[in-house]
């Protein structure tokens, strides 16, 4: 089974082009665990809640591999704590760091910075220049793990349809 991971800045369509990805090919996609965590958090999230947002992510997708056919479709993996705890406090827990080396994906599909913001109360970075920055910091990110990866732009029926021809294209399934 092949793992494609559904990655970039915050508000570009993740979980859009999940849901449609998972419903082209009829196979589950991961949510990303962070969104369900920090909505149940009474406060502002701390270093300490990325590791049990790491171990959440991971438990979910592990989960839900096990209902996959050919693909699973994941909005969202470790690459994106990594980034955040980076950012926001200047380190990244070590656990999170050694399961970013242990676990395989195939093909990562990075969401462009070019639709518009929507804003969310989850959401921390509007700013087009942040928006920018971390588009960077995903596009260095990806070429690091030597893995395949598209850039993926456009309205949303653009995005799935480039999804889907990154995902014939990489002959993988």
């Amino acid at each position: 089974m092949d793992r494609i991971v559904i990655i970039g800045p915050e508000s570009t369509g993740k979980s859009t082009l999940s849901q449609g990805l998972a419903g082209h090919y009829s196979e589950p996609w991961v949510p990303e665990y962070a969104r369900e965590y920090l909505a149940m958090l009474d406060r502002p999230y701390a270093f300490e809640d990325l590791l049990a947002i790491a171990r959440g992510q991971i438990q979910l997708e592990d989960s839900l591999a096990k209902k996959a056919g050919k693909l699973l479709f994941c909005d969202t993996d470790l690459h994106v704590i990594h980034v955040w705890s980076t950012h926001k406090f200047g380190r990244t827990h070590p656990w999170i760091t050694q399961k970013i080396k242990e676990r395989q994906y195939d093909l990562y599909l990075l969401t462009d910075i070019d639709i518009p913001w929507q804003d969310d109360p989850l959401r921390e970075h509007p700013d087009p220049e942040m928006r920018s920055y971390f588009m960077r910091l995903y596009e260095k990110v990806l070429v690091s793990t030597g893995v395949p990866w598209v850039k993926i732009s456009g309205n949303p029926g653009q995005r799935l349809r480039a999804g889907i021809a990154a995902i014939e294209n990489s002959n993988r399934h």
